[in-house]
């Protein structure tokens, strides 16, 4: 064990609320004290490299000092909510968990609010694997690990497409026949979770008005989409169907001509196993560069090497014209918001992707773009431009209270 912090004063007695976000080979947690109207962020950390010898498992307190850093061998993701369970029993024993909060990317068709996990419910979002095969097993894994190490758990699922639940009809129609609809092939909309903890910060520090505006969010990450909201509700978004629509990303390709999926199969003799591998895992930043699907790494040797400048350019090409095409479906723009790992993160790619957008209000101050500041516009323009950091966490912390106050009311009734 290494970096482990001295605790001075123990937390008083307290309920608690796990939220947990499974991928692959990591489990990414937040524990909240379930304080209802606020829920409390008391840890943050992960447990990574599930199923190699040396995996890690830490966490930080809300200031960002280390807690705890160990290794271990972690087989999966029994091993690793067994873990992290424990450590939360013996690290302070007076935290009690009252729940589970799961990420679950995908809900289906009739999916629009946090859910109690029930058998009926696992098979049902099962049948969705085949829509997220990235997200969707990890996050039914995480629900049956928890089941396993504490059934006594209540644990609920919230997701990511809740959010766009609402969206216009037109916005979730494909070109497809309309029988496709009848078997759930539709467009759908994903990372809800950011999309809604934004709307609630532009709430707070502006006010009602600023909420209700003409938005556009763009949740740039591994994953990345973009969303164009007025009136406090999603009205369209990049990604669609499945998390390969839309923007390029790390490793998945984005929008696709679907003429060379068929050319792929019929003429190129690719599997179905194949394709899927090559969309999901080998395309996007990483497939485009050679070499990672990282963009620090590929903004620190741009300069270098062409085909990280080619990936990183195409990226910001496609952001832009996605940006652009969604004030068609608000008819205009009032406020710009990035958020996500390089929405947040990232002043070189905001530059490159406002960069031609002055016909639309959206102008960068660039002093204020560098030095990271929330407001990155000039002042005077139409278009506020912003960059929050997301806190997908913390809104399913504040789903999983809401949920336990249902609860308790149906009881009490």
């Amino acid at each position: 064990m290494a970096g482990q912090a001295n605790r001075e004063t123990p937390v008083a007695d307290v309920d608690s609320i796990l939220v947990i976000n499974c991928g692959s080979s990591s489990v990414k947690f937040a524990l909240f004290a379930d304080d209802r109207d606020l829920p409390r962020r008391l840890w943050s950390g992960a447990v990574e490299r599930i199923g190699l010898a040396q995996g890690r498992f830490m966490a930080h307190d809300p200031d960002g000092t280390l807690l705890f850093e160990e290794t271990h061998s972690i087989a999966n993701h029994v091993e690793a909510l067994d873990l992290l369970i424990s450590k939360v029993e013996q690290f302070q024993p007076e935290i009690r968990l009252q729940a589970v909060g799961h990420r679950v990317v995908h809900g289906g068709d009739d999916c629009d609010c946090p859910l109690l996990v029930t058998a009926a419910l696992e098979a049902r979002l099962q049948k969705l694997i085949p829509l997220a095969p990235l997200h969707q097993p990890h996050n039914l894994a995480g629900i049956l690990a928890i089941r396993l190490r504490r059934p006594d758990l209540p644990q609920v699922a919230v997701f990511d497409t809740a959010f766009h639940q609402g969206l216009p009809r037109l916005a979730r129609m494909t070109g497809l026949p309309r029988s496709f609809e009848e078997e759930g092939i539709r467009r759908y909309g994903f990372h809800g979770l950011s999309y809604e903890y934004v709307l609630e910060n532009l709430r707070q520090h502006h006010d009602d008005q600023t909420a209700e505006g003409r938005i556009i969010i763009a949740h740039l990450g591994n994953g990345a989409s973009m969303a164009a909201l007025r009136g406090g509700r999603s009205l369209e978004t990049t990604m669609g169907f499945s998390t390969l629509g839309g923007l390029t990303m790390g490793t998945r390709t984005g929008d696709l001509d679907p003429g060379i999926l068929l050319y792929l199969l019929l003429e190129k003799g690719r599997t179905a196993e194949e394709l899927q591998e090559v969309f999901y895992s080998q395309s996007g930043l990483l497939g485009i560069s050679g070499l990672s699907r990282n963009m620090q790494d590929l903004l620190a040797c741009a300069d270098s090497e062409q085909a990280a400048e080619e990936a990183v350019d195409f990226f910001c090409y496609q952001a832009r014209k996605y940006l652009a095409g969604l004030t068609a479906s608000l008819g205009g723009l009032d406020h710009l918001v990035f958020t996500g790992g390089i929405g947040a993160n990232a002043p070189e790619i905001r530059t490159r992707i406002c960069d031609g957008l002055g016909y639309l209000g959206i102008m960068l101050d660039e002093s204020r773009n560098l030095q990271g500041d929330r407001r990155i516009s000039l002042e005077g323009r139409s278009v506020v431009v912003e960059a929050i950091p997301t806190d997908e966490e913390l809104m399913i912390a504040h789903h999983v209270t809401s949920v336990l106050d249902q609860q308790l009311s149906a009881r009490r009734a």
